[in-house]
């Protein structure tokens, strides 16, 4: 595997982290912030930060990166454009998307095309790593379930398996998006990213395979009370808007 992912960072123009730090565990004790529409002051109470990819850790804090692993970011349409050929597209030869986001789903039903698809997922994530994230979240795990039947889940499963290598290869942490049921240990997952899993009653799910190493985010404040009342002792949970704003709602247990 080692050699594969050397490999793959190579053909993106990358090289191997020589020695790269062994990558650390979430804090526990700590509240999480889930920054994704913008960074916000960072209060006392919270040692955890969410940020895309695109944006600056927070300092002092551990600081956790978004990458959009299986399926496009709304606003990177011109540069898949250009990679149309690793674009899922149905039988009429139409991009497949997911109509809720906007987001085009990443064609991983073939090993070359995981390998092509991981080089520039994973240079993304070396980035991540060189600017100063502790860790990296893959969202959309879950993608194969949109894709029309088109794609298996053993294929999702697969291209997991390199974006959570070339994560530790680069010395991050790796989170788990969507998917509660499946057990993501077993593909290189350290810890789990769930946004309401209190509402869709999932945090147990989430807690049997990861422990106290899940991070929990709400958005309606009936669901934030009702998960806070259940895994607030032991899960770092935080109230959000659905815009994830800047100034927007922020509340914790």
């Amino acid at each position: 595997m080692r050699t594969l992912l050397v490999a793959l960072l190579l053909m993106a123009g990358l090289s191997a982290p020589a020695h790269a730090a062994e990558p650390q565990p979430l804090p526990t004790g700590t509240d999480v912030d889930y920054q994704l529409g913008g960074p916000a002051y960072v209060p006392d109470n919270v040692g955890i930060v969410v940020r895309d990819r695109t944006a600056e850790p927070a300092p002092g804090v551990y600081n956790v990166c978004y990458v959009n692993g299986f399926q496009t970011q709304p606003d990177a349409r011109r540069y898949w454009r250009k990679h149309r050929d690793l674009l899922l597209q149905d039988g009429r030869g139409r991009l497949v998307e997911d109509e809720a986001w906007g987001e085009w789903l990443l064609d991983v039903r073939t090993k070359a095309k995981r390998e092509k698809l991981a080089g520039i997922v994973g240079r993304w994530t070396s980035g991540c790593a060189r600017d100063g994230f502790d860790a990296v979240e893959y969202d959309n795990l879950d993608s194969y379930s949109r894709s029309r039947g088109l794609i298996r889940a053993k294929q999702a499963k697969a291209f997991a398996r390199l974006l959570t290598g070339a994560a530790h290869e680069s010395g991050l942490a790796v989170g788990q998006k969507n998917w509660a049921t499946l057990d993501g240990t077993r593909l290189g997952f350290d810890f789990a990213v769930s946004e309401e899993c209190g509402r869709y009653d999932e945090c147990g799910d989430y807690v049997e395979h990861f422990g106290d190493q899940v991070l929990v985010v709400e958005y309606r404040a009936r669901d934030f009370a009702r998960t806070c009342d259940q895994w607030g002792p032991m899960l770092s949970v935080v109230l959000r808007d659905l815009d994830l704003s800047p100034d927007g709602v922020r509340r914790w247990c």
